[in-house]
């Protein structure tokens, strides 16, 4: 065992000999080869990018052998700063340019792998000159600016490479845009990435400069003078009122002359160059206003003034007391005009307005008013006729007796007219209702004569049609006619007694509030107490009922999309369960009342709505006003017209004295819907009301469909 390991260590000896004496001589070999190898190699060259005039360095071997370095555009160079074996060392001209390079040598032309690139740093020194007037030329001296492809002037306008009138490495010359405005100026490259070199300085670029506008104050219609300097570069001139002028009567360097439109306000008249900068004037541009004279001073509704004075023509509005605006009539001048008094006028201070919202107070007129002298006869019976003597009752447009009714006017002039004594009229003052409305009461009271039934109420609250309506009182017996609205006869009675008389409301009466004409035997009419008429119209075809708010697995847990109502079963309804609002609602909220896009509700479909109409029942307590009453249906997701719902009163308020009503609403006509109307999409109810509403006071139910 001891033998075989000695003779595995001689070996082993032996092999690390003959390596290390083979690796000696390899290396001895390597060297000698080295020492003879006369190749030229180039290894590197740089620094890259360089800037011209700098140094360029080549490092490699047996470089001392180059004759020549060849630059791109064929420049040779010959001239050395250094020159050894491993490194040459050239200055780079002004006129190289980027590409390959090439070392010539007795062994060949080496090329370079990678292309040389420069350092160009483009610079501004300076601009001349610093103040400039756009249009004119501009230097702009430097370096590196033949490397430049755009000029950039504040604000963004841009001269591009072909606009320059000249180019050099040192200078650009072009011209200032019209649109330049004062600021540094920027010099670009052009590229994708571009390299961007801005001015130290700021350029000045002239604006013009107002001294004087003429004649101040001006009159609408006729010509200002803006004189100044360097006018000839505005584009554009605007006055008061924001009156905008492109269009000039005359134009130059010195003096624009525009034409003063008629509604120009008060105010600085400012100039606007190309580049958009405004130039405003020191002072304020004012405007004539109309001296004015008027006669008569005292004067009739429906009359004339004539007024004199200069600049008349500048009048475009004549407003009379009460702020009532009268007509000026055709025919004027500057001088003189002819105005239309309103039959609504009072007296007052007239004043005249112009389009440029300039006002001139003239005198105080005195309007005339009627006067009541007497009337004859003293007493009267209704439907009698009396006379009323006067002076100026050609004023008159309304005789009003004591009970809230109006006689009718027969033939009358200014000094008398007759007037039919009104059914319902009761003894007390008369009063004549001037065009303006002026009332002037009668010197004493009238006695109306009468043998009339005393209705003291009605049984039934409400005055529903096809239903009796109990009238009670005292001399009912008296009674032989009951004329309904709408001048509709009663044809059918109950019971009739002295005290009590029963009678059927006609179906066909008009809802509202109103009274009844009674005509007794004698010939003699009244005028029952107010009362409401009003009703619900039967659901003539179920299958066209789209909400009754009763259909099986429908809740209003599904449909009260917006909050503001509830579902109500109190026995107060048409039948089953209603709507009623319970919200508060301000001007414009947009709320559905109700809304659905489900299967549960049964939608009806219509193959041409123009044939349909659409009804719903309706309660409202008290009374709304007409700009928060106003609603609009969805159907088949379609918006109808906006509407208005329930019945108007006289003085523009919306009610159905708290009773259930029918309102009916042509589909067409009314709501502006055409065409075929389906089952799907949206279907509901919507309020945006115009002022703050009270939705409480609203109770719906039955909404359908109804053939025409």
């Amino acid at each position: 065992m001891q033998t075989n390991f000695m003779k595995y260590c001689s070996r082993t000896m032996l092999v690390l000999g003959l390596v290390a004496f083979m690796a000696s001589s390899f290396l001895t070999s390597c060297n000698k080869d080295d020492d003879e190898d006369h190749t030229i190699r180039l290894e590197s060259y740089g620094p890259m990018p360089i800037a011209r005039g700098g140094e360029l360095r080549f490092i490699g071997r047996n470089l001392d052998k180059v004759t020549a370095i060849v630059l791109p555009g064929n420049l040779e160079i010959t001239t050395f700063g250094t020159k050894t074996a491993e490194l040459l060392t050239i200055t780079v001209p002004q006129e190289a340019t980027p590409g390959l390079v090439k070392l010539k040598t007795p062994q060949g032309e080496l090329t370079t792998k990678t292309p040389m690139s420069f350092s160009e740093p483009i610079s501004i020194a300076s601009l001349s000159p610093a103040t400039i007037k756009p249009g004119s030329e501009i230097s702009i001296a430097g370096d590196y600016l033949n490397l430049v492809k755009e000029v950039i002037f504040t604000d963004r306008v841009t001269v591009l490479l072909e606009a320059f009138i000249s180019q050099s490495r040192k200078e650009i010359k072009l011209v200032v845009p019209a649109a330049a405005q004062s600021g540094k100026i920027a010099v670009s490259n052009g590229a994708e990435d571009p390299i961007i070199v801005y001015s130290e300085a700021s350029l000045t670029v002239t604006l013009p400069a107002i001294t004087e506008v003429s004649p101040n104050p001006v009159k609408a219609g006729t010509v200002l003078t803006v004189t100044g300097t360097n006018l000839d570069l505005v584009k554009t001139v605007v006055l008061g009122g924001n009156k905008t002028l492109t269009t000039f009567v005359s134009h130059s360097a010195t003096e624009i002359k525009v034409m003063v439109p008629a509604d120009t306000k008060a105010g600085k008249v400012t100039v606007i160059p190309a580049s958009g900068v405004q130039v405003q004037s020191g002072a304020e541009l004012d405007l004539v206003v109309p001296e004015v004279s008027v006669t008569p001073l005292v004067v009739k509704n429906g009359g004339e003034i004539t007024v004199t004075g200069t600049n008349l023509d500048l009048v475009s509005r004549v407003i009379f007391g009460g702020n009532r605006e009268g007509v000026i009539r055709s025919g004027g001048t500057a001088e003189k005009i002819v105005v239309g008094i309103p039959d609504n006028a009072i007296s007052g201070v007239v004043r005249f307005a112009t389009l440029a919202d300039k006002e001139v107070a003239g005198p105080e007129l005195t309007l005339i008013n009627p006067v009541f002298r007497s009337f004859s006869p003293l007493s009267a019976k209704a439907n009698g006729e009396i006379t009323i003597e006067g002076t100026d009752l050609d004023l008159v447009v309304e005789v009003g007796f004591n009970g809230g009714v109006k006689g009718n006017i027969g033939n009358h002039n200014a000094s008398s007219m007759k007037v039919t004594v009104p059914v319902g009229a009761k003894t007390g003052k008369i009063t004549l209702v001037a065009r303006n409305g002026t009332q002037v009461p009668s010197p004493v009271d009238i006695t109306i004569t009468a043998n009339l039934p005393d209705i003291t109420s009605y049984k039934e609250p409400t005055a529903v049609p096809g239903k009796i309506l109990t009238l009670q009182g005292t001399n009912l017996l008296l009674i032989k006619e009951l004329v309904f609205p709408g001048n509709i006869t009663a044809t059918a009675f109950g019971l009739k007694t002295d005290n009590v008389v029963e009678v059927y409301v006609p179906k066909n009466v008009p809802f509202g509030m109103a009274q009844i004409t009674m005509i007794t035997y004698e010939g003699e009419q009244g005028l029952t107490p107010m009362v409401f008429f009003g009703g619900t119209d039967p659901v003539v075809d179920k299958s066209l009922v789209f909400n009754d708010f009763d259909e099986a697995g429908h809740s209003l847990d599904w449909d009260n999309w917006s909050g503001v109502s509830l579902l109500v079963s109190d026995g107060s309804g048409i039948s089953g369960k209603y709507l009623r609002g319970n919200a508060q609602l301000n001007a414009w909220d947009w709320k559905w009342i109700w809304g659905c896009n489900h299967d549960q509700l049964p939608k009806p479909s219509l193959a041409d709505a123009s044939k349909y109409v659409l009804k719903v029942d309706i309660r409202i307590t008290g009374n709304i006003s007409d700009e928060a009453n106003r609603f609009q249906f969805r159907l088949n997701g379609r918006d109808s017209q906006w509407i208005k719902i329930g019945l108007r009163n006289t003085d523009g308020t919306w009610s159905t004295n708290g009773s259930w009503i029918t309102v009916t609403f042509d589909v067409a006509n009314d709501l502006k819907l055409t065409g075929a109307i389906g089952p799907t999409g949206d279907w509901g109810f919507i309020c945006q009301p115009a002022a703050a509403l009270d939705f409480t006071r609203f109770s719906f139910d039955n909404f359908r469909f109804q053939l025409k």
